[in-house]
């Protein structure tokens, strides 16, 4: 018997990549939305919350698969670490502005190839070493240190990066055992347990507004995550990478339009500078066919 491969679908693959780009801005925006009214950390156990109505197709699945003591204590430390990071980021985005948010999480994957290399016994090449000099050279910019004043929204931004690339290394791991739909739904599990004591600890009543968007919130990161798989199937991480450069003009245009924040170029130069050290790595990849590599992809995988 012989195994029939996907489709190759590019123009496919970079629309569904554009909507799903789309749609983690929405998500973005909201959160941004919220402002002063609710504590970052509620508002992130809240989104994960409500996010857990989603996992219902998969309850069985989950409940039916088999687990080791290793799987879960990687879904244990999994959930810290991604709980760190989506604490992190609802912080950043009280902070800074949503162009900023946006660009600095590309800087994920830089942080995934480097873990791969160090952790997974992943070959660094010369142009993968001289791509993540081009990517930090893209921080620096948007950063510029020296110019003017680092708030703390950048410093928790470029945490929430790091902890994320820890977060998909740990799920590269498990992947190679069990099926994917099992590892998002123990992320979104574990996540949610370790954010009670921290949700407990700044608890206030919230809204109705509030609820009403945050569900919202876990209504477009679901879809968002749905619509780049689809786009992932379609089409190799090398042909939609570049389409991701359009969630930077999105977010540019949203803060500018619904929040009234200042247009920065250097911010969109430094994005543009680390998205294209990304997208070019993920070329790479492709070319020389390296499918064991962990070839980059950018998403808030929030």
């Amino acid at each position: 018997m012989t195994t029939l491969a996907a489709p190759y679908r590019p123009l496919a693959g970079m629309f569904w990549m554009f909507t799903a780009g789309l749609s983690f801005v929405v998500m973005t925006a909201l959160v941004k939305s919220l402002g002063p009214s609710m504590d970052p950390i509620q508002a992130a156990f809240l989104r994960f919350v409500f996010g857990l109505v989603f996992l219902l197709p998969a309850l069985r699945l989950v409940l039916t698969t088999h687990l080791t003591r290793r799987h879960l204590v990687l879904f244990g430390t999994r959930g810290i670490v991604h709980a760190l990071a989506v604490m992190l980021w609802f912080f950043s985005m009280t902070q800074i502005p949503l162009a900023e948010v946006t660009a600095m999480n590309y800087m994920t994957p830089v942080y995934v190839t480097l873990g791969a290399a160090l952790f997974l016994g992943e070959k660094l090449a010369f142009r993968r070493i001289a791509a993540i000099c081009v990517a930090l050279i893209g921080v620096l910019i948007i950063l510029r240190p020296g110019f003017r004043e680092i708030s703390p929204g950048h410093l928790t931004m470029l945490g929430t990066a790091l902890a994320l690339g820890g977060s998909y290394l740990i799920a590269k791991t498990l992947v190679r055992d069990l099926p994917p739909s099992v590892v998002v739904a123990h992320m979104s599990i574990w996540v949610t347990i370790a954010l009670i004591p921290f949700a407990i600890a700044v608890w206030t009543r919230p809204s109705l507004h509030d609820l009403g968007v945050l569900f919202l919130v876990a209504s477009f990161a679901t879809a968002g995550h749905y619509f780049m798989t689809i786009a992932l199937k379609a089409a190799p991480v090398a042909v939609t990478q570049p389409v991701t450069f359009l969630q930077l003009i999105w977010a540019t245009l949203l803060g500018a339009l619904v929040f009234h924040e200042r247009v920065d170029i250097w911010v969109v130069a430094g994005g543009s500078l680390i998205l294209s050290a990304v997208s070019f790595i993920a070329w790479r990849e492709a070319v020389l066919n390296r499918s064991s590599l962990t070839t980059p992809s950018i998403a808030p995988k929030l």
